[in-house]
């Protein structure tokens, strides 16, 4: 299957303006962000399996 045309497959993002003008830095790096983000949904599975249910997708 042929892309769309101008479609990036890959995202990445430029914080920088953010950290110098809003002097905003992110609270975790991406590791630690990732673990936390899988250790949230291990932990909240009542939380998305209904989600998933009413999809019919579970």
């Amino acid at each position: 299957m042929t892309d769309r045309l101008g479609h990036d497959r890959r995202y990445a993002i430029d914080s920088s303006f953010s950290q110098r003008e809003l002097n905003w830095k992110p609270r975790n790096n991406f590791e630690e962000g990732l673990a936390e983000t899988i250790q949230w949904y291990i932990d909240n599975q009542s939380w998305w399996q209904p989600l998933l249910e009413r999809a019919g997708r579970y």
